[in-house]
């Protein structure tokens, strides 16, 4: 299953700011691209609870932050609010290859150590 959600301000970029939400191999992947701040946050957010929300329980949530070019405090606090939900059902939300610039977001806020990152997706 594939899903996509839109950045909800109604214009078509070409899907440079899309949120892909697939299934690999019984984890369900969510995929970011662009830039994510406070406008696009909402979306994210609710795209990693409907990930977390699938009926098949305990399963894994991947956040595949490769396309993701920039994240604010904003992006962050919605993964930090996903994770709280993972820990309170049970499941494992984990990152998956961010880029230098979210690996020193997570560094300055000291969310670092809450996250298991992996090099890669499951593919």
């Amino acid at each position: 299953m594939r899903t996509h959600h839109g950045d909800g301000d109604g214009g078509d970029d070409g899907g440079s700011e899309a949120i892909d939400v697939e299934d690999v191999g019984g984890v369900t992947v969510v995929r970011p691209h662009g830039e994510m701040d406070i406008v696009r946050a909402a979306a994210f957010h609710q795209a990693l609870l409907s990930a977390l929300r699938r009926e098949v329980h305990p399963h894994e949530v991947c956040v595949d932050l490769r396309y993701l070019a920039f994240s604010d405090s904003s992006g962050l606090n919605a993964l930090l609010t996903a994770r709280a939900t993972a820990n309170e059902t049970g499941q494992r939300l984990y990152l998956a290859g961010p880029n230098p610039q979210f690996i020193r977001l997570l560094e300055i806020t000291g969310a670092i150590d809450l996250f298991t990152i992996e090099p890669a997706p499951p593919s």
